[in-house]
């Protein structure tokens, strides 16, 4: 299957975490930029056009619930459609990134094939 070229931004202070995002959206033919912390991730939002977000919760200096209110408030990002994957599972948590304006809340870890999964049918590439 040829998936047209979409650009998925992936917010996660964990380098391991980020490496391995990108070994999987890149070998599925997506481009994919980084962000390390909640206030880059809202700066590369805002300043580049992306198809979806893919955000994790434990982050330092601004975490990804906050990240994602204040993307929220910003008509340049309020249609983005976003991800949270968190290690954090309990049901609190899951409301508290819906409340923020999450399109989906995953928990760590994901399978590939599950994610690949959710991130095109939030994108609309799936079949």
């Amino acid at each position: 299957m040829n998936i047209p070229s979409k650009r998925i931004l992936v917010v996660d202070d964990s380098a391991t975490i980020r490496l391995y995002l990108r070994g999987l959206l890149t070998g599925w033919g997506y481009e994919m930029e980084e962000a390390v912390t909640g206030y880059e991730g809202i700066e590369k939002a805002l300043t580049s056009s992306f198809d979806l977000i893919l955000a994790d919760v434990n982050m330092p200096t601004m975490n990804g619930y906050a990240m994602v209110t204040a993307l929220r408030k910003e008509i340049a990002a309020q249609s983005v459609p976003v991800i949270m994957i968190s290690t954090e599972s309990k049901t609190h948590d899951a409301t508290h990134a819906y409340a923020a304006g999450a399109n989906l809340y995953l928990i760590k870890p994901v399978q590939p094939d599950i994610l690949r999964r959710y991130v095109e049918f939030t994108i609309g590439d799936a079949v």
